[in-house]
C-alpha cells in the first residue's frame, strides 16, 4: 500500500511538464463535502443509529457525514487518484484500519495496457465495485443509503483489469482484493480474494450490473470461504420517472472446510420521480434476512430479518448544492432497535442533510 501511494504522489508531482503519447496531461481538484443532522424517535441514549448503518449514523446531532478533497491526474495511459476523507462515513467504515489509512478515501494509480483499446490495470484502494450505490450521497437517489448497501463493501484494496467496449455498453473488471472491505489484510489471513464486475448497457435507459466476491474474511486458522453476489439494473421508464432493482445473496461456511453455509440474502426497489431538473422524489422498499448473522448480528431467536421503507426529497440549489429530506422505517422480527433503555421492533427517523461539491 505504501509502494502505491509512493507511485501515486510520484505521478502526480510531475503533472505539471508530463506528456505521454504527445498528448498533454490534465489534473483536476474536487472535493464534496456532506453534512447532516438525524432525529431517531426512538432516542438512543448512545447518539448512534443501528450498528448496521455505517453511513449517517449518528443521531439528534448535526455531523459531517462525509468530506473529502481528491487530486486526479491523467493521460492517455496513465492515470492516478487521491482523496483524503473525514466524518462519521470515514470513522464507521474504516474503524479497523490503523493510523493514517483511517483517512485514506481513495488512493491509486494505473496504466493502459492497449493503445487502441480501453483497458487498464490500476492498484490501489478504490471505490467498490459492488452496488449501485456509493459512499457519496449526491450521487445516489436516497439520501441514506440501503441496509444492503450499508452492509456490502463501499471501499476495496487490490488490483484489477478493466475493460469497456468501444460503443461505451460493455464493462468487464476481474480483480484480487485484500479482503471484505481492507485496506490491511486480517491478522493471519492470506487468501487471497477475487471479484468481477461486468455492466451491459443495451441502450442509453437500461444499465444492467453483476458482482462478485469470493475470499474469506478471517484468520486462515479459521477460514470460512464467502461466495457472494450482486445483481442490479437501472431503467430509465420515462423522462420523469426510473427504477433500480438490486438482489443481493452470498454464503459463507459454517466453518473451516465445512460442506454446509450459511446464507443472507436481500432485496431492493428505488423509484425516483424527477418533475424537474431542480427536484427528485425517491421512495425505497428493501429487506434484509441474515437470520445467521453472518454480516449483522443480533443475538435474537430470528436474527436480522428487516424491512425498510423510506421516501425523500431532494432539491438542487444551482449546479453544487443539495437539500435533502428523507423519512424513514425499519421493522424488524425481533425487538433489535434501541429505545430508551430498552428495545423495539421498530424504528423511525427523520433525516435531512446538505451537500456541496466543487
Amino acid at each position: 500500500m505504501k509502494k502505491t501511494i509512493v507511485v501515486l504522489l510520484s505521478l502526480l508531482a510531475v503533472r505539471g511538464n508530463a506528456q505521454t503519447d504527445s498528448t498533454q496531461s490534465s489534473f483536476t481538484l474536487s472535493g464534496y463535502i456532506e453534512a447532516y443532522y438525524s432525529c431517531d424517535l426512538n432516542k438512543p441514549g448512545n447518539h448512534e443509529h443501528p450498528a448496521f448503518m455505517y453511513a449517517y449514523n449518528r443521531v439528534n446531532e448535526v455531523n459531517l457525514n462525509l468530506g473529502y478533497i481528491k487530486a486526479a491526474w491523467q493521460t492517455e495511459s496513465l492515470r492516478a487518484n487521491l482523496a483524503l476523507g473525514a466524518g462519521t462515513y470515514m470513522n464507521a467504515n474504516l474503524a479497523a484500519e490503523p493510523g493514517v489509512l483511517k483517512n485514506i478515501y481513495e488512493a491509486n494509480a494505473g496504466v493502459k495496457l492497449s493503445k487502441n483499446k480501453n483497458l487498464w490495470v490500476d492498484a490501489g484502494i478504490f471505490a467498490s465495485h459492488i452496488g449501485s450505490e456509493s459512499a457519496v450521497g449526491k450521487d445516489c437517489w436516497t439520501l441514506t443509503r440501503s441496509i444492503l448497501a450499508d452492509n456490502s463493501p463501499y471501499y476495496e484494496t487490490g488490483a484489477k483489469i478493466s475493460y469497456t467496449s468501444d460503443n461505451g455498453k460493455w464493462f468487464i473488471s476481474g480483480l484480487v482484493l485484500n479482503g471484505w472491505q481492507r485496506i490491511q489484510r486480517v491478522n493471519g489471513n492470506n487468501t487471497p480474494a477475487f471479484g468481477h464486475q461486468l455492466t451491459f448497457k443495451p441502450s442509453s435507459k437500461i444499465t444492467l450490473n453483476s458482482s462478485s466476491f469470493i475470499g474469506n474474511d478471517k484468520p486462515d486458522s479459521v477460514k470460512r470461504m464467502r461466495y457472494f453476489h450482486d445483481f442490479y439494473g437501472i431503467f430509465q421508464l420515462s423522462d420523469k420517472l426510473a427504477l433500480t432493482a438490486g438482489f443481493d445473496v452470498g454464503a459463507e461456511q459454517k466453518s473451516k472446510g465445512s460442506n454446509q453455509y450459511n446464507t443472507w440474502y436481500a432485496p431492493v426497489l428505488l423509484l425516483k420521480l424527477s418533475p424537474d431538473a431542480k427536484n427528485n422524489v425517491a421512495a425505497r422498499v428493501e429487506y434484509y434476512n441474515d437470520k445467521n448473522g453472518v454480516i449483522i448480528t443480533t443475538g435474537t431467536p430470528h436474527g436480522f430479518k428487516t424491512a425498510g421503507y423510506s421516501l425523500n426529497y431532494d432539491h438542487l440549489f444551482g449546479n453544487n448544492i443539495l437539500w435533502r429530506i428523507e423519512a424513514r422505517k425499519f421493522s424488524s422480527k425481533d425487538k433489535i432497535f434501541a429505545k430508551g433503555n430498552s428495545k423495539a421492533k421498530d424504528d423511525f427517523f427523520l433525516t435531512s442533510s446538505l451537500a456541496v461539491s466543487f
